[in-house]
């Protein structure tokens, strides 16, 4: 849209201490993105707190609590070019405290990298973030078998092996077509085949990370929609005012452009004009699908939008909804689903209370027949049409007419219970 080349988000996925922010620094520094003198100042910064060989992962853990304890916390974005693509790079955190946030990604990302360590295979996180990715429509995964250098792994091929076979196992569970899976093995705090091919690895003749990733497919960009920007933070600047930042989903944003957020914190859509549209510390006049913007907005006041709200036209303004009608498929709960349970539900940017007023009819998985109309119960495994009531104000669309924000997860104490998409949905009056 805004820039020459094409743009991907691409998301980083995996369980805890695999390696993920570690394996992008490397991959930005090696691919020279990113200068020797910054990486020198992230080497004494580290060495500085005691985390000598985390001077990679400081590349993307931006924030100070991050680099003191030495996990990814919030969502963190950075651009980084190739000669194919423009890419702006998710790192989503992997602790179990911190899937809300990498739900954020999985839903901004058109491919993932995922990460799972030689050493350790497939984890909790592991499957967890498999499965989000699976239902945010992240079709595209590279596996990055990392951390082939440690001791007891030592390079060795098995050990290659054992691990792609589990992953490959846990990826054709959750429904994904294994030819547009890649997997590389990694060794990212030493460099092996993130972009440099390793020479510690000769039994491997495919391609590097890099070269993997320069192969995704941008997605197809639905300029044709209306225009849906959920808001993912909310920043007041001195001289500026009210900046909503996040990424447009759907349609086009135009500087001059009448808008309006839903719900709004009265549960009333917001509306205003579109002064400017800045990128990657660049203005442009217009963005579309994809891009990551900060929008300054007059007529929005400080007290009047926050995360999880959705900007669109003000004359197709996106729905408050009342009660909406999904299709779910239950993955962990610890007994059953029924009626007038309440768990959270993440959509887009946006986490609300969102209570079971009906279960309505129990599909079977594979082919989507009808098994039982109106079940008193729902158990793991279990795929689903239910309604569900949010308990506040909240702006999600049907499949039919928006499926970037149509899609959801449901978490209950730390986990994700289940995920889903909304088929149809009543309007608050």
């Amino acid at each position: 849209m805004a820039d020459e080349k094409e743009h991907l988000n691409l998301v980083f996925i995996g369980h805890v201490d695999h390696g993920k922010s570690t394996t992008i620094g490397r991959l930005l520094f090696d691919s020279g993105n990113i200068p020797d003198q910054t990486m020198r100042q992230l080497e004494d910064k580290a060495d500085e707190k005691g985390k000598s060989g985390f001077e990679f992962a400081f590349v993307m853990d931006n924030l100070k609590e991050e680099q003191d304890r030495g996990v990814t916390i919030d969502l963190a974005h950075k651009k980084f070019s190739t000669d194919q693509y423009d890419f702006t790079i998710i790192d989503a955190p992997g602790h179990r405290d911190f899937v809300k946030n990498m739900i954020t990604g999985a839903s901004q990302a058109d491919a993932a990298v995922l990460v799972c360590a030689a050493n350790d295979g497939v984890n909790e996180q592991t499957k967890e973030h498999v499965f989000l990715a699976k239902t945010y429509g992240v079709e595209q995964l590279v596996c990055a078998v990392n951390k082939m250098d440690i001791s007891g792994v030592d390079y060795e091929e098995d050990a290659y092996n054992d691990v792609k076979d589990e992953v490959t196992e846990l990826l054709e569970m959750y429904g994904y077509d294994l030819d547009n899976v890649e997997f590389v093995p990694t060794a990212a705090l030493e460099g092996d085949n993130v972009v440099e091919e390793s020479d510690n690895m000769d039994w491997y003749d495919g391609q590097t990370l890099l070269e993997l990733v320069e192969e995704f497919e941008p997605t197809e960009k639905p300029v044709d929609l209306s225009l849906r920007m959920p808001i993912q933070d909310v920043y007041n600047i001195t001289g500026i005012g009210v900046v909503p930042v996040g990424k447009i989903e759907t349609g086009k944003m135009k500087v001059g452009q009448d808008v309006a957020a839903t719900p709004g914190r009265e549960a009333e859509p917001v509306t205003g004009t579109v002064k400017t549209i800045e990128m990657h510390h660049s203005e442009y006049e217009e963005a579309g699908p994809g891009d990551n913007v900060g929008v300054s907005i007059r007529g929005f006041g400080k007290k009047d939008v926050a995360r999880g709200d959705v900007i669109g036209p003000q004359d197709d303004i996106p729905p408050i909804v009342e009660e909406y009608e999904a299709q779910i498929v239950v993955m962990k709960h610890p007994s059953v689903i029924t009626q007038g349970y309440t768990p959270v539900v993440h959509v887009h940017t946006d986490q609300v209370a969102c209570q079971f007023a009906k279960l309505d009819k129990k599909l079977d998985a594979s082919s989507g027949e009808v098994l039982e109309e109106e079940p008193d119960f729902l158990k793991n495994g279990d795929a689903a049409v239910v309604t569900l009531k949010p308990l506040q104000p909240m702006s999600l669309e049907t499949q039919d007419k928006n499926p970037k924000l149509s899609r959801f997860s449901i978490r209950d104490s730390g986990t994700t219970v289940a995920a889903g998409r909304c088929l149809d949905l009543t309007e608050q009056e």
